[in-house]
């Protein structure tokens, strides 16, 4: 585990990534306590998969009707 001060973190940014990208746990602290830790970025590259709410989600017939209530908010103003 690496741990570096925050001044020190400044000064060896790019040699605290390089830990953190091969799996080393890294963490930031102010004057000896651990603040944050430095993880690499999970980037899911598979595609978004539609449909989980499927059949769960209901939309009114009326949900896109005026609502004399907003209106009024909006000074009577409809489109």
């Amino acid at each position: 585990m690496e741990i570096a001060n925050i001044h020190e973190a400044k000064a060896r940014l790019s040699r605290l990534i390089e830990l953190a990208l091969a799996g080393e746990d890294v963490q930031i602290a102010r004057a000896g306590e651990p603040l944050v830790r430095l993880v690499p970025v999970d980037i899911n590259t598979q595609p978004r998969q539609g449909g989980q709410l499927k059949g769960q989600v209901w939309i009114g017939m009326d949900f896109d009707e005026p609502d004399p209530a907003i209106d009024a908010i909006f000074g009577g103003v409809t489109p």
